[in-house]
């Protein structure tokens, strides 16, 4: 099964949404995923040294603490249940993320798996270990741990190479009419939104599958 999984490295829901959709696919006998991931930038006119995480919610949302606290908490929970750690403490500012979508869209052309490891690096990356992921030293350790050659990662991310195809990509999306994520697509058809239960991805798997 075709997955196109539209999303963000720097995007909690976006993590959930990965890890419900592959416990839900865990649960169908027989069901392997065929995962493609692909750019939406959430911030990309952020700055190299990034925003205070804080700071960038009350802006951009005009969540107030005690909203940006629940949230956090309903984000942590859920990550929790999937096996995925939120360390918020670990989190305190929110970086440009082009350099890391750049790596992605090279992984995926090189195929054999390399793109899903590097996802999940990413995202633990940030999430779990607070770290700067517009920092081309992270990006370069996480891109050669997932097994893209070192030498071609640095001369890359010294470059603008496959910038345009980012982009391309993001407004292809844009054209779909997909302002929010995360988005999957299955099968090139069927369309879901943002970081559901688990129950739900399986539910629309199985029907999805039913009907081909």
């Amino acid at each position: 099964m075709r997955i196109d999984f539209i999303s963000d490295v720097v995007c909690p829901w976006c993590a959930i949404g990965l890890y419900s959709l592959e416990a839900a696919a865990a649960r169908i006998p027989g069901l392997a995923l065929e995962l493609h991931f692909h750019p939406f930038e959430l911030n990309p006119g952020m700055g190299p040294e990034g925003q205070d995480i804080e700071e960038h919610l009350a802006q951009k949302y005009g969540a107030s603490p005690a909203q940006l606290a629940g949230s956090r908490q309903a984000i942590r929970e859920r990550g929790a249940a999937l096996g995925f750690t939120f360390s918020m403490e670990a989190r305190s500012r929110i970086y440009n993320t082009r350099d890391a979508h750049r790596l992605l869209h090279w992984a995926d052309e090189i195929g054999g798996g390399v793109q899903r490891t590097l996802k999940l690096a990413l995202l633990k990356a940030y999430f779990t270990d607070g770290r700067n992921v517009s920092d081309p030293a992270v990006l370069l350790e996480l891109a050669t741990a997932a097994g893209l050659p070192e030498a071609e990662a640095r001369e890359l991310l010294a470059s603008d190479r496959y910038a345009a195809e980012v982009q391309a990509a993001e407004r292809q999306v844009q054209a779909q009419g997909i302002s929010s994520v995360p988005a999957i697509i299955v099968n090139e058809r069927h369309l879901i939104q943002g970081g559901q239960p688990v129950e739900v991805f399986e539910k629309a798997l199985r029907q999805i599958m039913a009907e081909a």
